[in-house]
């Protein structure tokens, strides 16, 4: 017999089905109002929202497997690269008028294609390897691991957060296929020296990508601004290939990222083509086969009605902001800059007998603040990270008050006090004696998973039992307590 139970509902009207979409969104983080630091890019500007959704809905059915049959969306593409490539030192009249590049689903995607282009370049390597610095994305990892790459990691200053560019180059070696570096490093907001590794890379006879997923789109405007911004883009004859996310300081909607790489010849193996088969020929610039055309077609949208005024003036915004910021953070006892910031990111740490930084987080979660919390690594200690866009500017001020108060609560309340049977688990479990009944037990004990609210008000404690695992421990756990989330409900 059939389960009833398990058979999809008769049909709702319309307006009871979005009417149930915005119940669920109702438990969300806010993405407007300028208090969420990561996550989402909120311009503020009036109307966007509006012109995005609207452009989305145009093409939202539109198919870019085959750009034949929807040229459409090939124009809208185009548009995007040369775009992307004129912010970024491409295009007539520069130093590499040749840049080519392709619109994909977002930053992880185009790191993706990066290593494979690089390593699909050089089919000789069996054993290809990647050279990373140990602040680069960890989207690099996941690059190396579905493409079964090495990745070679290289420790970074505890001063500069940058690597030394001698270190990168002793970590070249004759399988390296792809050496890459950030701008800036997503964590803490800092510029690799791009010119140097590049000329490294470029005396070993490697390619080197630009991971300026993060700004790419905002360094060139700072630097417009007469910020002291480095060189990082094409202008830098090593480096060849780039990514840059629209969906972030683009504030396009989410996902649209662009690679861009110096010439076609470079892109080359990135292309999938496949005809071995009784079907159509396949043939993908990008992971996916099917796209849909409204991501595209609202950045494309996004795109021409900002034009390169108003995302200077966005730019200019979120310096103001980014200041008024980092000097919130100045102001308070117990806290420190992990860098002084010179993006648009604003990272920050405990000082000598400062506030617990989980707690910290979570009183300014109470006070509406929604930060990024990051975990201790190989001598860095653990902060806060605040990914600031346009829409901060207005609430700079309410900013510094909140985070004395919320500074002054965590003192407090004192340090998070991990019971001492978790940290003895914490700092000697291996990833493969977890049991489901242990991490059932656990996952219990932080409240998570549990009833209509999977995840606690306050995170500390499971914040403090991951920073205190090693990051293999931290990986399988993470893995383990999503995976409890992530169940139907039957």
């Amino acid at each position: 017999m059939i389960d009833e139970s398990r058979v999809l509902p008769s049909g709702v009207a319309a307006d009871v089905a979005l009417s149930e979409v915005r119940q669920l969104r109702a438990g969300d983080r806010p993405t407007h109002g300028g208090q969420l630091f990561a996550y989402v890019y909120d311009s503020a500007v009036s109307g966007l929202d509006e012109l995005a959704a609207a452009a989305h809905r145009e093409s939202a059915h539109v198919n870019g497997l085959d750009p034949t049959a929807f040229p459409s969306l090939l124009a809208m593409e185009n548009a995007l690269v040369g775009a992307a490539g004129r912010v970024l030192g491409a295009g007539p009249g520069s130093t590499a008028p040749d840049v080519v590049g392709s619109v994909t689903s977002g930053g992880t995607e185009s790191l993706i294609l990066a290593v494979k282009t690089a390593r699909d370049a050089h089919p000789e390597i069996t054993a290809p390897r990647l050279v990373v610095p140990s602040t680069a994305h960890a989207a690099f990892a996941k690059a190396a691991h579905y493409l079964r790459v090495a990745l070679d990691v290289v420790p970074v200053s505890p001063d500069t957060l940058r690597p030394d560019p001698a270190a990168m180059a002793a970590a070249i070696r004759p399988e390296t296929v792809l050496v890459a570096c950030s701008a800036p490093s997503y964590a803490h907001g800092v510029v690799d020296p791009v010119a140097e590794i590049a000329a490294v890379a470029a005396d070993a006879g490697v390619r080197c990508h630009v991971d300026a997923c993060f700004g790419g789109w905002t360094l060139p405007y700072l630097r417009r601004l007469g910020e002291p911004v480095p060189a990082f883009d094409f202008a830098v004859a090593g480096v060849t290939s780039i990514s840059v996310d629209l969906h972030k300081y683009a504030y396009a909607p989410k996902g649209v990222s662009v690679l861009l790489h110096r010439d076609a010849r470079l892109r080359a193996p990135q292309y999938f083509a496949f005809a071995d088969w009784p079907g159509y020929t396949m043939i993908n610039p990008v992971i996916a086969s099917t796209r849909s055309g409204g991501p595209i077609a609202a950045a494309y949208a996004t795109v021409r009605h900002l034009g390169d005024d108003g995302y200077l003036r966005l730019a200019a915004r979120t310096r103001d902001a980014v200041a008024g910021l980092a000097d919130a953070v100045r102001a308070v006892d117990g806290l420190r800059l992990m860098a002084e910031p010179e993006s648009t990111v604003v990272c920050f740490t405990a000082s000598e007998g400062g506030p617990d930084l989980f707690v910290l987080v979570d009183e300014l979660t109470a006070r509406g603040w929604h930060t990024q919390p990051q975990l201790s690594y190989a001598g860095l200690p653990a902060s806060v990270h605040l990914t600031v866009t346009a829409s901060v500017a207005p609430r700079v001020a309410e900013f510094g008050p909140d985070l004395a108060a919320a500074v002054s609560a965590a003192r407090q309340a004192g340090p998070v006090a991990l019971p001492p049977e978790l940290v003895a688990l914490a700092t000697s479990l291996t990833p493969d004696a977890l049991t489901p009944e242990l991490v059932a037990g656990l996952a219990g004990g932080l409240g998570l998973g549990g009833g209509d609210a999977p995840t606690p008000d306050r995170m500390a404690l499971v914040n403090t039992l991951l920073d205190a695992a090693p990051p293999a421990l931290r990986e399988r756990l993470l893995v383990e307590f999503v995976g409890l989330l992530q169940r139907p409900t039957w």
